[in-house]
């Protein structure tokens, strides 16, 4: 095989199917990535049997073939080169040999036939999303997924279609993170749980442009990505998703109308006196025009008072501060609405179309 492409193609490339590499591995070919210039296109491919992502680079074939190598060396070998055009030369013993301007590698590659290429998915149905509204959902729920492997379900989001309405949800057993978004085309009715690793990787590849579109087709197992020159296809999560519309309530006794960025900087200014792993929450007293925010810690203690339009009761609450920094961060609008019922009962921030809806559980607090 003998290639010359431009560097920056060739990075460009090399760092998206990394995203597909394994860290840890006992089969030494998920660590590579594939190269197939067999068949009249440059092909990159990575799977570590999970998620698999492949894309094509512009370059010239010389001479066609197919090699793997390991991704990690090949990367920074790729990176630190010169930026110039590249050539890629294999024989038939597997050694490859990188040449750019007066810098020479020699490396040693695997065989392409023992490779794991990605599984074929029918392309029957897709559902069609810009890139910058995926990647803006993806930053708006992924959050609230659990790191604790021990509920699978947990560590993904649930992707939900009915008709031209897609539903992403994610929950951790302390909130939930809704998005709903209006498609362009009706569907047929599609649930399916995408595990938040992928979502990661996607959101890092994505440009974010709004006229790109993200073709996202849906099997039984499966789901593919198609953007750009990039597939990304991943494993589904197996089991039944969380009935969670029997958690989101419309009843409230206390209604909050608040600025939302003066509400964020007066929780993050509270977190300067928390102890990273202290569990201390933050507490609110909601009365008639007045939001007063209280914290007391090992290291001290704060009270803010913000302004407010409140409908209902008065109330005293504790959060987690972290939950509602988190929620506040990835909403865009100036104002937000927060419901609530009483101090043991959820709140919901959400706007009136319900286009996000974010479910926070309180948390018990003593008052000094």
């Amino acid at each position: 095989m003998k290639l010359i492409c431009k560097k920056a193609n060739l990075l460009n490339g090399v760092q998206i199917v990394s995203k597909a590499v394994p860290s840890k591995t006992t089969m030494q070919i998920l660590e590579c990535i594939l190269i197939d210039a067999s068949r009249g296109v440059i092909t990159l491919t990575a799977n570590d049997m999970e998620l698999g992502i492949e894309t094509t680079i512009e370059g010239d074939i010389i001479e066609k073939g197919i090699i793997a190598i390991d991704a990690k060396i090949f990367l920074e070998i790729v990176r630190k080169l010169p930026d110039n055009d590249v050539t890629i030369i294999t024989d038939d013993n597997y050694q490859m040999m990188i040449t750019c301007e007066n810098s020479k590698f020699n490396i040693s590659g695997k065989s392409g036939e023992d490779f794991s290429y990605l599984p074929s998915i029918e392309r029957n149905e897709s559902v069609a999303i810009s890139q910058f509204t995926l990647k803006e959902v993806i930053r708006q729920t992924i959050f609230s997924i659990s790191d604790n492997d021990n509920n699978k379900l947990m560590t993904g989001e649930l992707f939900e279609i009915k008709e031209n309405e897609l539903k992403v949800v994610s929950l951790d057993g302390h909130r939930i993170s809704i998005r709903k978004i209006e498609l362009k085309n009706s569907s047929n009715q599609i649930k399916a749980v995408v595990p938040g690793k992928t979502l990661n990787e996607i959101s890092k590849i994505l440009t974010g442009e709004a006229d790109k579109y993200v073709n996202i087709y849906f099997t039984d197992k499966h789901i593919l990505f198609e953007f750009d020159d990039t597939i990304v296809v991943s494993r589904l999560i197996e089991g039944e998703y969380f009935k969670i519309d029997q958690m989101l309530s419309s009843d409230y006794e206390t209604k909050v109308k608040i600025n939302k960025k003066e509400f964020l900087n007066c929780i993050d200014r509270a977190t300067l006196l928390v102890k990273e792993g202290d569990k201390k929450p933050i507490i609110i007293n909601i009365t008639d025009r007045e939001l007063e925010l209280k914290i007391n810690s090992s290291i001290g203690s704060m009270n803010e008072e913000i302004s407010i339009e409140k409908q209902g009761k008065d109330l005293m609450i504790g959060f987690n501060p972290k939950f509602l920094i988190d929620a506040l961060k990835v909403i865009d609008e100036e104002e937000i609405e927060i419901y609530l019922v009483n101090p043991k009962a959820p709140c919901f921030i959400k706007d009136v179309k319900e286009s996000y809806i974010y479910l926070i559980l309180p948390v018990n607090f003593t008052v000094a």
